[in-house]
């Protein structure tokens, strides 16, 4: 079985936002791992069309060009690390789009998160853990959340976000559950792949 790819998405695309900086440092953190394969996604390069397909993605193909291209970058991996902005209470409607914008290409893969905004984006996470699930993805416990003092200290301090050891400890604890079930999940969709061509 080949290494584990997982794809860290930037779950925002305002022009100001602060999401390159988490995906940046949690993509070196699991870059250091010799385990599993890293890939940033950015959702600037799939400029997806607010859901207007005449179906869901999981009962047929989408007539968008850029959703499916997303749906085949989204399928050559298998696992995922989402920045995850918190606005309103609720994550990005850019990152809600994309993962209405795919179904199959989703199913039996491990997504983690990295949140942010005034409880370190913690409620924008729990809606995303359920969205996870109705894609049938395994989202994991573990997560990091950037808090706003945090969050204050790295865009208008200076500071690095690898300067913060909590940030650090929780960043690598979200990377080993991803990376685990990413290559749990992968041997069992192989297993079930070669069983259905038999």
């Amino acid at each position: 079985m080949s290494k584990p790819r997982i794809g860290i998405i930037i779950g925002s695309t305002r022009p100001a936002r602060f999401g390159d900086k988490p995906a940046d440092w949690i993509a070196a953190i699991a870059a250091r791992r010799d385990d599993i394969e890293i890939e940033t996604v950015d959702l600037r390069d799939y400029p997806l069309p607010f859901f207007e397909e005449d179906r869901s993605p999981a009962w047929g193909p989408s007539k968008s060009e850029v959703a499916q291209r997303w749906q085949k970058k989204i399928a050559a991996l298998d696992g995922f690390i989402v920045t995850a902005a918190e606005y309103n209470h609720a994550p990005t409607g850019v990152l809600k789009n994309a993962l209405d914008y795919a179904y199959n290409e989703w199913v039996h893969k491990p997504i983690g998160f990295v949140g942010y905004g005034g409880v370190g984006g913690a409620r924008a996470v729990e809606q995303l853990r359920m969205i996870a699930i109705e894609l049938q993805m395994a989202p994991v416990k573990n997560a990091v959340h950037i808090t706003w003092g945090d969050f204050v200290q790295v865009m208008q301090q200076g500071r690095k976000l690898d300067e913060f050891e909590h940030l650090n400890q929780a960043a690598a604890a979200t990377v080993e559950d991803v990376a685990w079930w990413a290559k749990v999940l992968k041997a069992a969709r192989e297993d079930k792949a070669q069983a259905k061509a038999a």
